[in-house]
């Protein structure tokens, strides 16, 4: 059994546990000797290491260590703690996991979140507020959402009518679409009509360079529970 930690060093006495930074995990070699992969970090933090593992077509049983501002993944799956995991390994216990599925928009992954609506514009102030006390924790997103609470109510309406817009959240599957809203995702083409657009993808903003997005299921990972 090996073990991969990403984003923290991690030492037992025990458990062979490699660690790296995430910035490594693409050159990284013979990736798929890992059975187990721990990530340490929020939802964008997953979302990066979910896109490049597809790529490298390895799948493995993911340990959530959730240390970001939300968290939103590791909630919905109410994952246990990381030590508790490592002691289960450590037992040679047999763990369950729950699955989680993943969707690709163009060359980029997200696993929840994904749009150019009121979430994007939430993400951009949330992280400009990013500092002193606000650095970590979820209050910079509880301010953001105030501080945009007029812009939102004014325009939501509208940006749910474009056809430029869109936003998808599958942790609200029980409205699977609502205008431009979307609580599971669908096979869809989305025609922006200009390059260079900001997306925002699990909280992360990314710049997509092509006009039209294609937007589809990937696969799933599997997450212990």
């Amino acid at each position: 059994m090996r073990i991969l930690s990403i984003g923290k060093t991690l030492q037992h006495g025990t458990l062979a546990i490699t660690s790296i930074e995430e910035s490594a995990l693409a050159s990284y070699p013979n990736i798929e000797e890992f059975n187990y992969i721990i990530i340490h970090g929020g939802d964008g933090t997953i979302r990066r290491v979910i896109k490049t593992l597809h790529k490298m077509k390895h799948k493995a049983l993911f340990v959530l260590n959730p240390t970001g501002s939300f968290n939103v993944v590791a909630k919905l799956h109410r994952v246990p703690s990381l030590n508790n995991v490592l002691q289960k390994l450590e037992n040679k216990e047999k763990l369950p996991y729950k699955i989680q599925a993943y969707y690709s928009l163009n060359d980029e992954m997200f696993l929840f979140s994904a749009g150019n609506m009121g979430d994007l514009q939430h993400i951009f102030l949330a992280e400009t507020l990013r500092f002193g006390i606000l650095k970590k924790g979820v209050l910079k997103y509880i301010l953001a959402a105030l501080f945009l609470l007029p812009v939102h109510l004014f325009m939501t309406p509208f940006m749910l009518l474009s056809k430029r817009k869109f936003f998808i959240f599958t942790p609200a599957s029980f409205i699977p679409k609502f205008g431009r809203f979307y609580g599971k995702v669908e096979p869809m083409e989305i025609d922006l009509q200009n390059g260079y657009n900001f997306i925002e993808l699990d909280g992360d903003v990314v710049t997509i360079t092509e006009s039209i997005l294609k937007i589809d299921i990937a696969g799933e990972m599997k997450i212990i529970k």
